[in-house]
């Protein structure tokens, strides 16, 4: 129950527009922008997959020290550090660090490798915005 309603808040609040701040005129609603954006974290310009829409949604863990290995993701994707310190590399050795409370739009089609670079385990809420049938994420060949 409590990662339906975690998972609802953080949504709700990727998803925020200007509407959402009309909805409660007397104030028992708050709305806080997190992440507005058309490009990735290293500024490249989103676009959606075709095909069938599927949103899916997960929380990633990743003990202290450890990492994701090399891989890429096909579909936008966007992420919420719960918990810890993120580090995200890519192949040509640039690279970007994010902390709880730090959302990101992650790299599209571009490999990348993240590692938990804190002193806590890692948690990172993450959505995708794919098509049916569609892999979110394809391990690299080369380490």
């Amino acid at each position: 129950m409590l990662r339906q309603s975690v998972l609802s808040l953080v949504f709700g609040g990727l998803i925020w527009s200007p509407t959402a701040q009309a909805l409660d005129t007397a104030g028992a609603v708050k709305a806080t922008p997190v992440l507005q954006t058309s490009e990735s974290w290293d500024g490249t310009a989103l676009s959606y997959p075709e095909g069938e829409a599927e949103i899916s949604g997960m929380i990633v863990e990743i003990a202290v020290g450890g990492e994701t290995g090399w891989h890429l993701h096909p579909v936008p994707s966007f992420g919420m550090v719960l918990e810890g310190e993120l580090e995200v590399r890519l192949r040509d050795g640039k690279s970007n660090r994010f902390k709880a409370g730090d959302t990101l739009a992650e790299v599209v089609n571009t490999e990348h490798n993240g590692r938990n670079v804190g002193n806590v385990p890692l948690k990172l809420l993450v959505f995708y915005a794919g098509a049916k049938g569609k892999e979110r994420t394809v391990k690299s060949a080369v380490p």
